[in-house]
């Protein structure tokens, strides 16, 4: 009798030590990035799901889960996923999205990582303003600086007149880039140049922070041991970078497949990307199941990259301990 009264209080305080362990600080912390991921990427992204297998009624969808006499009903529809395997439309879109999101990365990179090289290796006194000048373009409206270059590529623009005074357009019509000579708006190259310059401070500033933190010493050594300043850089400052580089990608090319605004005013017919396809399954079409689809295939592309690295990551931190 004793043991089953005593037991009681004990039970009781067993589970409020563990109800304090869950809300405790740590615990908080690990929670909270789950709970505003399922809130604000998982739920999301389960209606857009539950959108694309529905069937459209008017202004409304039908269930997918119905009820009568008895017998319980599950309706999907994978008729519009079936649709974009077998049109041309959408495929093209879907490659032409990974074209120029995949060219936009490596343009980030080949511009970002000398200025983050300098940034990295520049005075400590110089820094903060270098590295306010890569933050300063994000004090401007995004679209004001992608209007701004309409202006600078469109007839008359002065980017277009040093352009044609140097005769890179006819490097630019070589390369298959611009149909005619000193058309440079609505074309891949404004495209691709408009997105460069809008990622580019999300690749400089990854890699600004890898490369900030290498030891100087493995590069006075490898001086020492006879290696060039070229040498030392592809063999010690590039594979140190390396993760740097795979985040700053990451973060250029997620965002560049599915862009909408960018390709929208600086691209042209040749231009066209899935974030255009998107618009107009929505608000011209009016189309929202297919549009769900076409939104779910392209957050499937881009989970790859994101499992790659993580992959990367996970290998990394086996490699450290």
């Amino acid at each position: 009798m004793p043991k089953s009264i005593n037991s009681k209080p004990n039970g009781m305080q067993g589970l409020l030590g563990r109800t304090r362990r869950l809300f405790s600080g740590r615990s908080a912390v690990i929670g909270l990035p789950y709970v505003w991921l399922l809130a604000f990427f998982a739920l999301p992204f389960l209606i857009v799901l539950k959108i694309s297998v529905s069937e459209m009624e008017t202004v409304r969808f039908k269930e997918l889960l119905t009820y009568a006499d008895g017998v319980l009903n599950l309706s999907l529809k994978f008729s519009n996923y079936v649709f974009i395997t077998q049109d041309d439309l959408y495929m093209l879109a879907y490659l032409a999205s990974l074209k120029y999101a995949a060219v936009t990365t490596l343009g980030c990179l080949v511009v970002g990582y000398p200025f983050a090289y300098f940034m990295a290796r520049t005075r400590q006194a110089l820094q903060p303003a270098l590295l306010m000048l890569v933050m300063l373009p994000f004090w401007t409206s995004f679209l004001l600086r992608v209007y701004a270059w309409k202006g600078l590529l469109g007839e008359g623009g002065w980017v277009t007149d040093a352009i044609v005074f140097l005769g890179l357009d006819q490097l630019l019509l070589a390369a298959g880039v611009i149909p005619a000579l000193g058309k440079l708006m609505n074309t891949p190259f404004s495209l691709v140049l408009g997105m460069i310059y809008t990622y580019l401070p999300f690749m400089i500033l990854p890699l600004y922070a890898n490369l900030s933190k290498l030891d100087l010493r493995l590069l006075e050594a490898a001086s020492d041991l006879g290696a060039t300043p070229w040498t030392a850089f592809w063999r010690i400052t590039v594979p140190l970078s390396k993760a740097g580089i795979i985040a700053g990608s990451m973060l250029v090319f997620i965002p560049c497949v599915g862009e909408f605004v960018i390709p929208e005013l600086l691209g042209g017919p040749q231009t066209l990307m899935i974030g255009r396809v998107l618009w107009d399954e929505f608000f011209s079409n009016n189309d929202w199941p297919m549009a769900s689809s076409v939104a779910v295939v392209m957050v499937l592309l881009i989970l790859v990259p994101l499992a790659l690295f993580g992959k990367y990551q996970a290998e990394s931190q086996e490699a450290r301990s």
